[in-house]
């Protein structure tokens, strides 16, 4: 079980793959970050952040978990308006079931 609600029939195969990975990290946690992103993002993403999403899953779990929560100073390369949405997004606001009526 991915922990995935959406479906990846309209994506194509390159969005198909980073949601794979997205929602298969390693760490539970990120699994929940990534996926839960990916989820709700990768339709809408354009090419260059699609770049920059599928490099950021390349970076290794323990550092982005790190990065994420702070405990460690962001590198220069990930100081980024994607990783800052990455960063923001809170999947309780996203999967809301009154988020669409708002």
């Amino acid at each position: 079980m991915t922990g995935t609600t959406r479906t990846s029939a309209e994506l194509d195969p390159r969005r198909r793959r980073i949601l794979f990975r997205a929602w298969h990290r390693g760490i539970r946690e990120m699994d929940l970050i990534f996926g839960q992103f990916a989820d709700n993002e990768l339709r809408l993403i354009s090419g260059a952040d699609l770049d920059e999403f599928e490099a950021i899953l390349t970076e290794d779990d323990n550092d982005l978990f790190k990065w994420i929560s702070g405990e460690k100073a962001l590198p220069e390369h990930l100081n980024t308006p994607l990783f800052a949405r990455i960063t923001a997004f809170r999947p309780e606001e996203a999967f809301r079931p009154d988020a669409a009526s708002t």
